[in-house]
């Protein structure tokens, strides 16, 4: 049975960071999220949640709010370089829902952070500490012990059972806590933009997601209609020279990409309201140390070329709760995290990898891959992805923990 009481200090009000406090709240655990900026922020716009991670969420009682500020597309269109016409449909909606029991949603990244944050205020045992400057962990015999210091130097040591860096592809708790490797830049750029209905009428689909190919690029566009906006994101190859932080750019594509006239009229919508983010992947050995142990992009941030990033930390989040709660010490929870996490972790950064090639291929190799494409039909990527749509990835997280409704 779980051990209520347990504290745990989570560093990163993000996606995975507020998934994690809601799991062990239920649990019972007394949860500290530490975040750095003043409010809630998610950076980027849009986001997917495939049927795994939603599965996830509705067992934290979020599923009515998420129906509410998400939009499930009935279909993604396929089209390959050049195409003013999909080459395929592939089948989302209703089918996947019949498939798999959760639906395939979009929606934008700043409305998740807000719903799991509303959910994380009702309950008693989460508490929030925004403005947060710093923060120093050491391991304990029994435990961890914090020094935090917010804004305006104000300091305070705590002791808790865990600490658990959610704080992103570049963690300064793996950094600088674990000493674990660095983020790597993957020679890729991630542009995003968000454009008004009106500007895509006649356009881009309004009841389905489309993805563009290019040698060297994709694109994906889909419909937010709550925000009355279209999501944009196109992934470039860029060698050299990208870095974090740098200010936003006009992405740079050859003239030939904008020969498909649809996809043309996409990118002249966005104009130059673009954000520029390097691409960048996380492999370190250092999940954990002691009462010390990582989650989501801290600990394997992935390319983005399955949509599963956030997915992932979702489910990390869904399967650490139970073991930080049930495991008699916070070290043999994240070993035992590390192990039944790995393996599916390095499956979908490979699905991922393959992905990027396959969206990025150059003439003449892409008259096999259309050829298959066309071949496959519109549900063929069900059974092809039932290891990873399918995945209950906490059993004891909906059959332990009481219901609640947000």
């Amino acid at each position: 049975m779980p051990t209520a009481g347990r504290t745990v200090y989570i560093a990163g009000a993000g996606i995975a960071g507020l998934t994690l406090a809601l799991a062990l709240a239920k649990f019972g655990a007394m949860v500290v999220v530490l975040e750095r900026n003043a409010t809630i922020q998610e950076f980027g716009a849009g986001l997917q949640l495939s049927p795994n991670a939603r599965r996830v969420l509705n067992q934290l009682g979020l599923d009515r709010a998420l129906t509410a500020r998400s939009f499930e597309p009935l279909g993604l269109d396929l089209y390959p370089f050049g195409a003013d016409q999909p080459l395929t449909t592939l089948a989302l909606g209703a089918a996947i829902r019949e498939r798999f029991g959760a639906p395939y949603a979009v929606m934008h990244r700043g409305d998740l952070a807000e719903i799991l944050f509303r959910a994380s205020r009702r309950f008693a045992n989460i508490d929030v500490v925004f403005g947060v400057e710093s923060f120093e962990v050491t391991n304990q015999s029994r435990g961890v012990s914090i020094a935090i210091k917010d804004q305006g130097a104000r300091s305070r040591q705590v002791r808790a059972f865990a600490f658990v860096g959610a704080d992103g592809v570049n963690s300064y708790t793996r950094n600088n806590v674990l000493h674990g490797d660095a983020a790597s830049y993957m020679d890729h750029i991630a542009w995003r933009a968000l454009v008004d209905y009106e500007a895509l009428q006649g356009i881009a689909a309004l009841d389905r997601t489309s993805l563009f190919f290019g040698p060297g690029y994709h694109a994906v566009c889909y419909p937010l209609p709550h925000r009355k906006k279209f999501n944009i994101a196109l992934f470039a190859k860029e060698h050299g020279g990208a870095s974090f932080g740098e200010t936003p750019r006009h992405p740079n594509l050859p003239p030939a990409a904008l020969r498909s006239r649809a996809f043309a009229a996409i990118m002249a919508a966005a104009k130059d309201d673009w954000g520029y983010w390097p691409v960048a992947t996380v492999t370190t050995e250092k999940w954990h140390q002691g009462a010390i142990g990582l989650i989501g992009d801290a600990a394997h941030a992935m390319l983005p070329f399955q949509a599963q990033g956030a997915a992932m930390s979702i489910e990390d989040a869904a399967i650490l709760a139970p073991l930080l709660m049930t495991e008699p010490t916070a070290e043999s929870a994240f070993t035992r995290f590390a192990s039944m996490r790995l393996p599916r972790i390095q499956r979908v950064q490979r699905l991922s990898a393959e992905n990027g090639r396959a969206f990025h291929m150059a003439w003449p190799l892409t008259l096999a891959r259309d050829l298959v494409i066309r071949g496959q039909g519109p549900t063929a990527h069900f059974s092809r992805l039932d290891w990873l749509y399918g995945f209950d990835a906490a059993p004891e997280v909906e059959m332990l923990a009481p219901s609640r409704a947000v």
